[in-house]
């Protein structure tokens, strides 16, 4: 893999959409079986190259524990843009939850985040822009994320136009 070789503590900053992407992707490598990730809205940019589909594939297929959670604020438009990430999802539906926020105070926030069972975190204030921090090992600069995260997780709902039809 080709990703910027990151220290296990501290902190990288992230400013350009190629820095972005190599980070993300470097998170999704560093991921054993558990990954929670949080936007606003998925363009065709992100989570969708060939080596993020398959790193996202080895997550969710990892065995016992596998869990990926998804919080997306517009599942509908994923879903209508025919993005890979929900084709992958609706594929393994039992390793995959996806929930939509319903709350004015999680419509509003406008940030972005990836964050791993290894301590790895990836968070863009601004989802919109390729500015924000990451690193991959830092529990403790992680805990707020997941607290934030977990926190609009509970308050969220399911995103049914995501659900496969069992027939």
């Amino acid at each position: 893999m080709n990703t910027p070789a990151a220290p296990d503590d501290g902190f990288t900053l992230v400013d350009t959409r190629v820095t972005l992407a190599e980070v993300r992707l470097q998170l999704l490598a560093d991921t054993r079986r558990q990954l929670l990730i949080q936007l606003p809205r998925l363009t065709p940019d992100i989570y969708a190259s060939p080596l993020e589909q398959a790193e996202l594939r080895r997550i969710a297929t990892a065995g016992r524990g596998a869990e990926i959670r998804l919080l997306l604020h517009e599942p509908a438009a994923a879903l209508r843009d025919g993005h890979r990430l929900i084709a992958l999802a609706q594929r393994l539906p039992s390793i995959w939850q996806i929930r939509t926020p319903v709350e004015p105070v999680d419509l509003d926030c406008a940030s972005a985040c990836l964050l791993n069972d290894n301590g790895g975190y990836l968070f863009l204030p601004d989802a919109e822009r390729p500015q924000g921090r990451a690193s991959r090992r830092d529990r403790a600069a992680q805990i707020p994320l997941r607290q934030r995260f977990d926190e609009t997780w509970e308050r969220s709902i399911r995103a049914r136009e995501l659900q496969t039809l069992d027939l």
